[in-house]
């Protein structure tokens, strides 16, 4: 059809007939396209699995042990300052990809700052932590590739490996011996993916281990250090760091601005001939706009202050530690936490989620954690330590979780 003809009418023009006296008005058929949302919806409220958007106020006045600021850094003077001063300087947004005018002397500073802070040759700056992972993973895998996924990864690690086209085999949980007889007698190029602290349960993956089975074969190893940047490591360096293994040629690392950082994005880190084939390669990064100023500008601030203040690292781990101590005492059952996430396990679903809601009436905000958000099914409360909380409010953390408790 020529682009300057009209478009064919989609309905029904002819007048529409009267209601029978009680009857449903009549309906197009094609009104019917999503019915089956309904059936859906109807499901997901029997098995106590429905999500809803919660919009918080600017100062909410729930203590927070629900969000990711593991250092409390998305409020600090310097950080939002940091991010002003960038947006007012670069503007609101990058304006295109960053292969177009997305790139700013801004980002290439975080990179380069970052870079050196974490150990490694190169990084490359990407609009969320979602999309660096899917970057890293389709980058350097092809269909022929085998991928061993451990079974806890992140679901952005999950999207990576479906969408690489490569051959992917999930690997149970935390165990580099199964990683190595999944590597065992394959031949050509492999690549093991985990999370270095996983985000359901903050169990540390084996890094030094994994990285062992991998060196046997030849296999390149990616880490999703999320959880694990401002946390781990000498100064909150990151997992890799604390492992030794940073800087290392077979070894790339994803990282996030959002949690420890306080701010917003997504990094690549590895070495420099890594970031050069994600730049030329990776879709989520060449048809991507480039990340906003202002989180560049807000992490950079992060990151700089946490070099100047790196017992906020140790902090972190010290409440999450009494978190769980504290509340194990009590009777609760909860995961020891290896770095800033504390879970603490409910009986279903519904008490999960009933017990999330009476932490948030007595003024607390914790995650609840649901299938199919879990790769076990079992549901929990998902607490995240923060190293600006004073002990007044860890004790207050404490009294409302066990109050709360259900008694099934």
């Amino acid at each position: 059809m020529p682009q300057d003809s009209a478009p064919p009418l989609l309905c029904d023009t002819s007048p529409a007939r009267p209601a029978e006296p009680g009857a449903e008005p009549d309906r197009p058929a094609y009104d019917a396209a999503f019915d089956w949302l309904d059936v859906a919806s109807a499901e997901r409220r029997h098995a106590g699995l429905v999500r809803t958007l919660r919009p918080r106020p600017a100062d909410s006045p729930l203590l927070d042990l629900a969000g990711n600021d593991y250092l409390g850094l998305a409020r600090h003077p310097e950080v939002t300052r940091g991010a002003a001063e960038a947006a007012h300087r670069w503007g609101a947004g990058a304006t295109g990809s960053r292969l177009v005018t997305g790139s700013t002397e801004l980002h290439a500073r975080l990179e380069a700052e970052l870079a050196e802070f974490c150990g490694f040759e190169a990084a490359l700056v990407l609009s969320s932590g979602y999309a660096a992972n899917l970057a890293a993973v389709t980058a350097l895998t092809a269909p022929g590739t085998l991928i061993v996924s451990d079974a806890g990864n992140h679901a952005s690690l999950i999207d990576g490996c479906r969408l690489s086209r490569a051959r992917t085999q999930v690997a149970p949980h935390a165990d580099p011996q199964a990683v190595r007889a999944a590597l065992t007698g394959h031949d050509g190029r492999a690549l093991v993916v985990t999370d270095s602290v996983f985000s359901v349960d903050g169990d540390a993956a084996p890094l030094p281990a994994l990285a062992e089975a991998c060196r046997t074969r030849g296999a390149g190893l990616l880490v999703d250090d999320a959880h694990g940047l401002g946390v781990l490591g000498a100064g909150g360096r990151g997992a890799p760091w604390a492992a030794g293994l940073a800087g290392d040629g077979d070894v790339v690392t994803t990282v996030t601005l959002s949690k420890s950082l306080g701010s917003q994005g997504g990094v690549v880190l590895g070495p420099a001939r890594v970031i050069e084939h994600l730049v030329n390669t990776a879709r989520s990064f060449i048809f991507d706009t480039g990340l906003a100023p202002a989180a560049v500008g807000g992490a950079l601030a992060a990151l700089r202050l946490l070099r100047r203040e790196p017992r906020r690292a140790t902090r972190a781990v010290a409440v999450a530690q009494g978190l769980y101590d504290r509340l194990t005492a009590a009777g609760l059952t909860a995961v020891r936490p290896d770095a800033a996430v504390i879970s603490v396990r409910a009986p279903s679903p519904e008490t999960a989620l009933r017990w999330a809601a009476d932490c948030r009436t007595a003024g607390l905000a914790v995650g609840c954690f649901r299938p199919p958000s879990v790769p076990d099914g079992i549901s929990r409360l998902r607490l995240t330590a923060r190293a600006d909380l004073t002990d007044d409010q860890l004790d207050t953390a404490v009294d409302t979780i066990v109050a709360t408790a259900p008694t099934v």
